[in-house]
């Protein structure tokens, strides 16, 4: 599956970094993925923690 971020949606709240730690936050608290500084990552269809994030995110700044 594919994630996009869409950081000027994002809130700094952590609620993605509770469900999966494939995402972190830049220094402004602002989400990016753990491994890269891209807006786009691929991840399994099946990692189920990285969905979980996506579909929780409040403010909809993960999305498929």
């Amino acid at each position: 599956m594919k994630v996009s971020l869409i950081p000027e949606k994002c809130i700094a709240c952590g609620l993605c970094q509770t469900y999966s730690n494939a995402f972190d936050y830049h220094d402004d608290g602002i989400v990016k993925f753990t491994d890269s500084d891209e807006l786009v990552a691929e991840f399994p269809d099946n990692d189920i923690a990285t969905l979980e994030a996506v579909k929780n995110c409040p403010t909809k700044a993960l999305i498929l």
